[in-house]
């Protein structure tokens, strides 16, 4: 208040520690408590601090993680692809009943009117038994078919004109397609293995629209529908983008564990002569490799992986997918031998079990064993096949004589087993009348 004297200031701090003033409380009075709160805080702060660290750590990895996955920050550039014909790279492809390509779709929801999707690849003398194979895709399927057939330029016209008379209207489209590989390799592709061979490995990069594919070899029969092995993609989990069966079974006549001088799938490899893809997935994926630490999308790992090992393969196109599903063993989901079965598994002794107890669900006549003597077991089912014409009853133009033929091979080891030749193609022809009679 105005008029009072200031109060006096403080006496001076004397130098060094000062003690306080008053009794000193007795040794060991309050020091447990205050000493028990202090570290009672300290040991919350410090666990605190190290939840937060663990946080932190685990957020580093989880964008580690999802920045290999998908990386998303690089720059793509598609390859450019060239004909080998004299069409043009970008040509859309021959198209017959109908327009080609259904749009893209959700194959876990997949309806009766969808299409499945199925690719083959004709060059040189296979359009007689690349229509063989289609013609056996047709007779039991259920879901409408499109045909995607990658073929050389001169065999276009004789597709067009045997395809256009199949009587399946609305059932089956096809789309012709020259056979195109990258631009700047286009040669080194054409000439690995077999003429053509390699075409499957671009068809992710190919055919954009197509959600999921499967890709055959010429030399395939379908003895039941191919609705049964498109299921497969329902069955993937979610790293899964491919599947494919064994190359063998039995490793003691297995080529790539004897053999081989690159990596390959599991214990005797994969086989790539049937082949069902999400392609979807496989052009989102960036795949693990013995070339760089950065992964690869499959455009890009391509013709790295054809440099590092060309001198190393022997069965071109298949050898590059056991080496890429080497490193990416999560990626395949494996079949039964029953859907790629071949004359490995007969010719030394029945060693496809599951074909034993359900029959054969898919024929793969390698090595050109429909057209010579060497196996007649298979030959005999392939001319079955081939001498069908649509409509007739299929017990008697179809089962009844290719059991006759069948019967004349029991010489060979594959005959002595020919009962698996028809145990699902009996089924399979019996299903299809059942469902007609449903129908009616």
């Amino acid at each position: 208040m105005p008029g009072l004297a200031p109060p006096p200031a403080p006496p001076p701090r004397p130098l060094g520690l000062a003690l306080p003033v008053g009794p000193r409380p007795p040794l060991g009075a309050g020091a447990g408590t205050g000493s028990c709160g202090r570290m009672r805080r300290y040991a919350r702060m410090a666990l605190l601090c190290l939840g937060c660290g663990v946080c932190s750590l685990l957020y580093g990895f989880s964008q580690l993680a999802l920045s290999l996955e998908q990386e998303p920050g690089r720059q793509r550039q598609a390859p450019d692809f060239a004909a080998t014909g004299d069409r043009a790279a970008a040509a859309a492809g021959s198209e017959g009943r109908g327009q080609a390509g259904a749009g893209r779709y959700d194959y876990m929801k997949t309806h009766p009117s969808e299409k499945m999707h199925l690719a083959v690849v004709a060059c040189g003398e296979r359009l007689e038994e690349t229509v063989t194979m289609l013609r056996s895709a047709i007779i039991f399927s259920i879901k409408p078919l499109q045909f995607h057939i990658f073929a050389e330029d001169q065999l276009h016209e004789n597709f067009k004109d045997i395809l256009d008379d199949f009587p399946y209207e609305g059932k089956v489209n096809y789309t012709l397609y020259p056979i195109t590989f990258p631009t700047e390799s286009a040669a080194e592709w054409k000439k690995l293995f077999k003429p053509c061979a390699s075409q499957r490995l671009f068809l992710p990069l190919i055919l954009k629209n197509v959600d999921s594919l499967l890709y055959v070899d010429t030399d395939i029969l379908f003895l039941r529908p191919v609705d049964d092995i498109w299921s497969f993609l329902g069955k993937f989990n979610s790293t899964q983008i491919a599947a494919m069966a064994p190359e063998h079974e039995e490793p003691r006549i297995g080529w790539y564990n004897r053999f081989a001088r690159h990596p390959y799938y599991g214990v005797t490899g994969i086989n790539s002569g049937v082949m069902l893809m999400n392609m979807t997935r496989i052009r989102r994926k960036y795949f693990k490799n013995d070339m760089t630490p950065v992964r690869l999308q499959w455009g890009e790992i391509l013709m790295p992986l054809l440099k590092k090992y060309k001198l190393n393969i022997t069965w071109g196109d298949q050898d590059l997918l056991n080496i890429m599903f080497f490193h990416n063993p999560e990626s395949l989901y494996v079949f039964p031998c029953q859907w790629n079965y071949r004359p490995d598994h007969c010719i030394y002794g029945s060693n496809c079990k599951e074909a034993e107890e359900e029959g054969i669900f898919i024929l793969h006549g390698n090595r050109g064993v429909y057209h010579d003597d060497k196996q007649p077991t298979f030959r005999a089912v392939y001319e079955a096949i081939k001498n069908y014409s649509f409509g007739d009853d299929l017990v008697h133009s179809l089962l009844q004589p290719l059991e006759l033929e069948l019967r004349k091979t029991m010489h060979t080891y594959c005959g002595r087993v020919y009962k698996v030749f028809t145990k699902q193609l009996t089924k399979s022809v019996r299903d299809l009348y059942a469902r007609r009679s449903k129908g009616r």
